[in-house]
């Protein structure tokens, strides 16, 4: 079976640390993979509020996610702290991608590439919503 592919970034424009908590370890003693979404999401959010947004009002609009990929590189434990780098990039007419990188913070060691498809929501209407031009202008992922 082929593996999804995912290349870290060349640059990443945001960082968030996050402590490996017992509760997000599996049944192997490591962290699970159900949890890196988990993390993921807290990522996101700091990385929202460092441009004063929230995914309920991100520069005029929601967000919802369309679709996650994940590739894991090694495993993370209980009390090891995760350094999160995240960009954005790739818009549309109603969305973006999110991209992320997960190390270790002791040793560097990457522990997994993450990519979100962000999709612009209008909760009230319950329909996809354009873009706005002022979140188009923070994706500068390449």
């Amino acid at each position: 079976m082929p593996r999804v592919q995912l290349k870290p970034l060349g640059e990443y424009f945001f960082k968030a640390e996050i402590y490996v908590r017992t509760t997000d370890l599996n049944y192997g003693g490591h962290l699970g993979n159900d949890r890196v979404l988990a993390l993921i999401h807290e990522a996101r959010v700091a990385f929202l509020a460092s441009y004063q947004w929230t995914e309920m009002d991100c520069g005029g609009v929601s967000l919802i996610m369309g679709d996650s990929a994940i590739v894991y590189l090694n495993e993370a434990f209980a009390g090891d702290k995760l350094i999160f780098e995240v960009a954005a990039g790739e818009p549309s007419s109603c969305g973006f991608r999110l991209f992320n990188r997960i190390t270790r913070a002791a040793d560097d060691q990457p522990i997994a590439l993450v990519e979100n498809g962000m999709i612009c929501y209008d909760y009230h209407n319950r329909k996809i919503t354009p873009l706005p031009d002022v979140v188009r202008s923070i994706c500068r992922a390449e």
